[in-house]
């Protein structure tokens, strides 16, 4: 069949013309299958919040980000940009809004988070802006700590440090039987932060976490942009997550 040509046009914002589209349409009654998938979400909420408090090197990266969670301003933008770490903040961390959570896609496009803290803080400038690193996505950008001086765009970047490339590292190691060309230094991320004239943080402890994230907000409400180097150990959460 051919295509038909459409002989109507309709102005307006396509999420609230398809609503209202929808309000006309007798839709099944699915109240019993909402709840299925609320009882579902509720049971892999608890597996994560389990496994969040396994013992791991260093801090355990689930732990982290739950914590990461409870300080997020209601008001806030959170730019993710990495692999590993980056994907397992994405099953915990919460977006207050629609529209509040940018990454780097399905495509893997790494390097993303500066340019687009850039963006999002200087478009709202009132809001926090978060970038979660993974430490080998966030040498991509991570001179742009001199443009949010230059420009008095406080913007909080934490940094999951674990040395490794580790979402290739997991997948590559079991099929290939080698880590070379994934391990990365150790890093000193935060003194490269504060050498570029924002502020730096090292947290090795997730007893110190909390303490760090209030400070860092804090010194973003001066107009310091912050960033928190955090020591990740590494855990089984994303186990089969193939990207080699």
């Amino acid at each position: 069949m051919k295509n038909r040509r459409p002989y109507l046009q309709l102005k307006g914002d396509p999420s609230r013309s398809i609503y209202e589209i929808a309000k006309t349409i007798n839709t099944p009654d699915c109240e019993a299958w909402l709840e299925e998938l609320q009882q579902m979400e509720q049971k892999r909420e608890n597996e994560i919040l389990a496994q969040a408090e396994m013992d791991t090197e260093f801090i355990n990266p689930i732990k982290a980000c739950t914590t990461i969670n409870d300080v997020l301003d209601e008001n806030s933008i959170i730019i993710a940009d990495g692999g590993d770490f980056v994907g397992t903040a994405s099953y915990v961390l919460r977006p207050r809004a629609p529209l509040s959570w940018l990454d780097p896609g399905a495509f893997g496009t790494l390097g993303v988070g500066g340019g687009f803290a850039l963006g999002a803080k200087s478009a709202f400038p009132n809001k926090e802006g978060w970038i979660i690193y993974g430490d080998g996505a966030c040498a991509f950008s991570l001179a742009e700590f001199d443009t949010f001086v230059r420009h008095k765009l406080p913007v909080i970047a934490i940094v999951g440090n674990d040395s490794s490339w580790q979402q290739i590292a997991r997948e590559q190691v079991e099929m290939l039987g080698s880590d070379i060309g994934t391990n990365l230094n150790d890093t000193n991320y935060h003194q490269v932060a504060e050498g570029y004239g924002g502020k730096g943080f090292l947290v090795t402890e997730i007893s110190q976490l909390r303490d760090v994230l209030l400070q860092a907000k804090s010194d973003a409400k001066t107009g310091t942009p912050v960033l928190i180097n955090m020591r990740i150990g590494k855990t089984d959460f994303r186990k089969g997550s193939i990207s080699v």
